[in-house]
């Protein structure tokens, strides 16, 4: 390369949004107008150019901003959990007076007549232009040594009346323009810990969407690369995280299993004290089951459609708990049988409209069964991503304690009447129609016995007899253990997306808490198989995650101990004599 791409691509890796920090210099005129004329070069839409640049110096107008910007800020703020909200107040727009010169980037979407080139079909290529225009400013003010910070708590049509903008002006931008003491490392989200990268592989696609792999490398599995990421427990930290228990002012082993999960998330964090897991988020993952014609529940299968509808109002259980303890609430539609109109927390994931039967083929292709365990591991990171330091599993379908059930049969051998519970409270004789059904379903599959799934691909497993919900969880809890982040596992559902989980990384298992004992008899059998021990048993069988939620503040409590209960050395208490 010239050293010209050279000094391209070390501009565009240096560019930082910058929060704070601006110093009160003036910009020189010249400096400036390179900038400008910088973002005025852009590619546009048939050359439309559809920027203006409005450049506000006046300390008066900056100060009139940046209270309307204010409003919006804590606005936002007072609709965050507390942990997030709390995480958030640090990030204020201060910058909007304290830099000397604001830029407001507009767009004008009129400009270029009734038909540009290139306009019609897509009339908002004019916004994306202005875009374009916005982030050549970044890249010329970095290199001439300018900080630039944006600020987008606005209401846009306050924005434009302070602006005197003409009513079909839109406000693209609002930026921050001057010298600053020092750029940061990384971008400052980043260093914050409120949001990091996704990979660039992850975001590079080969002729269609899902063929991800970047130029001139193979493909990449994203199952295979989470798998890889995942590590084991960590056991220096686990050595320092039990010792620093003994030496707390509390009598050594006194907080019992509490001790426990604070020593195992020190171990998946790889120190001593484990980052507090928090804030939190529950992903709730919705789909429907094939089976559910073999009237294996009294339930309609609309009503998966319709729970989720109340979880994304606010209406469900799942919402009371998670607003009880701070946690967010995110629902994945990644199989529900019916078109769902989008909403603020839904993500639209749908692998398919549901499973087939399971008693007539398989519920789920071996390609429909990979696409949903690599949603799971990307709601993962994306959430992870997004400043969640915990994650919690959740599920809503009808029928899906029948996959469950049945998953459990195969993953740990044991026969479908041990496993089988009555999931929304069918009778006798639903009930017993049920383990025939799983029962035919396992022996279809060459499931049955107890061999179970001994040495089939655990993939093949999940696809003959298993959920699309049972494969994203899956995928959430190796996405969870990739980033060495705790994932709470819910009940019965969860604990049979866990053994996948399990089947297909050992390793995962570092990152998984069981929040509670689920009243559905393979839910007990489930975390014995795996080893967990369930930090509540309320008798608990309604799924949604509510059960973890329940569990969350114990969790968060046992790594809170490490971090701010004193050391008898600290506090100057005496420990008991060392011949006790």
């Amino acid at each position: 390369m010239s050293w010209a791409s050279d000094a391209v691509h070390q501009v565009i890796a240096e560019r930082r949004d910058i929060r704070d920090g601006f110093l009160p210099d003036p910009v020189d005129d010249a400096a400036l107008t390179r900038v400008l004329e910088a973002a005025h070069r852009a590619p546009s839409v048939g050359l439309t150019q559809p920027w203006d640049f409005v450049v506000i110096r006046s300390a008066e107008r900056r100060e009139r901003v940046r209270d309307l910007a204010e409003r919006q800020r804590r606005a936002y703020a007072a609709s965050l959990v507390p942990a997030r909200a709390a995480r958030f107040d640090g990030m204020k727009v201060e910058a909007i007076r304290e830099a000397p010169i604001n830029i407001a980037v507009t767009c004008d979407p009129t400009r270029g007549g009734r038909n540009p080139l290139g306009r019609h079909a897509q009339p908002r290529t004019a916004p994306y232009s202005v875009a374009c225009a916005v982030q050549n400013l970044w890249l010329a003010a970095r290199a001439e040594d300018l900080g630039v910070g944006w600020v987008s708590f606005f209401d846009e049509r306050e924005l434009a009346a302070e602006l005197g903008l003409p009513a079909h002006l839109e406000v693209v931008a609002y930026l921050c323009v001057g010298r600053v003491a020092q750029f940061p490392p990384a971008p400052q989200l980043a260093l914050s810990g409120w949001a990091f990268r996704r990979p660039l592989a992850w975001a590079v696609h080969n002729e269609e969407y899902g063929r991800r792999g970047l130029p001139g490398e193979d493909a990449v599995n994203l199952i295979d690369e989470t798998v890889a990421a995942i590590r084991p427990p960590d056991e220096a930290a686990m050595r320092d995280a039990r010792d620093l228990q003994d030496r707390l002012t509390k009598p050594p082993g006194s907080l019992g299993v509490l001790e426990e999960v604070s020593v195992r998330l020190a171990g998946l964090a790889g120190q001593c004290p484990p980052p507090l897991p928090e804030p939190a988020a529950v992903a709730v993952f919705a789909a429907d089951h094939g089976v559910h014609a073999q009237g294996v529940t009294p339930w309609p299968q609309e009503v998966t459609a319709q729970m989720v509808g109340n979880f994304l109002a606010g209406g469900a259980v799942v919402n009371a708990f998670a607003g009880q303890v701070g946690a967010e609430v995110t629902v994945v539609d990644v199989g529900v049988a019916a078109d769902l109109d989008a909403a603020p927390g839904l993500l639209p994931r749908k692998v398919a409209p549901g499973t087939a039967d399971m008693t007539r083929g398989p519920a789920m292709t071996p390609e429909q069964a990979r696409q949903a365990v690599e949603t799971g591991i990307e709601v993962a990171r994306d959430l992870v991503s997004a400043g969640s330091r915990c994650l919690v599993t959740g599920d809503m379908g009808i029928a899906n304690t029948t996959a469950s059930a049945a998953l459990i049969a195969a993953f740990t051998g044991l026969p479908p009447a041990q496993v089988t519970g009555r999931g929304t409270g069918i009778d006798d004789a639903t009930h017993a129609h049920k383990i025939t059904v799983i029962e035919a379903a396992l022996e279809r599959h060459g499931l049955a016995g107890p061999d179970g799934a001994a040495g089939r691909d655990p993939l093949d497993v999940l696809a003959a007899v298993g959920g699309l919900e049972h494969a994203a969880l899956a995928g959430f809890v190796l996405g969870a253990a990739a980033l060495r982040v705790p994932v709470v596992l819910d009940g019965v559902i969860a604990g049979a997306a866990a053994l996948v989980a399990a089947a297909l990384c050992p390793d995962a298992l570092g990152a998984c808490v069981a929040g509670h004992r689920s009243a559905e008899p393979g839910h007990s059998a489930t975390v014995s198989h795996l080893g967990l021990r369930p930090l509540v048993d309320l008798e608990l069988r309604l799924g949604e995650g509510t059960g973890a939620l329940l569990a969350l503040p114990l969790v968060q409590g046992a790594v809170r101990v490490l971090h701010e209960v004193a050391t008898f050395d600290s506090a100057g208490v005496s420990d008991k004599h060392p011949r006790a």
